[in-house]
């Protein structure tokens, strides 16, 4: 069992459509959102102030899939064309 690690930043349809489809390939086992505890506390004179992240224009969320060691790369196609097709970035990463 390999456990797929992603951070996906975009609209909330996006990412909701990301899910649906990965739920339904071949090897899936489950795709669960995870949520957001790290506190996210910019000052108001940030450098960051008012960017699109700060003001509600896309969300960042952080989802786990496992799945099958030989359907890994699909599932990882998968999500590169779901994401390309919903405007969504998605960040591979080990851990959260």
């Amino acid at each position: 069992m390999t456990m797929i690690r992603l951070r996906a930043t975009g609209p909330r349809t996006g990412f909701d459509a990301l899910v649906t489809a990965l739920h339904g390939l071949d090897g899936v086992e489950r795709a669960e959102e995870l949520a957001d505890l790290m506190p996210h506390m910019d000052d108001d004179d940030s450098s960051s102030a008012g960017l699109t992240d700060d003001i509600g224009g896309s969300d960042v969320h952080a989802l786990e899939i496992a799945v099958g060691s030989s359907h890994a790369d699909a599932v990882r196609d998968a999500a590169d064309d779901v994401a390309a097709q919903y405007g969504l970035v998605l960040e591979y990463v080990d851990d959260f």
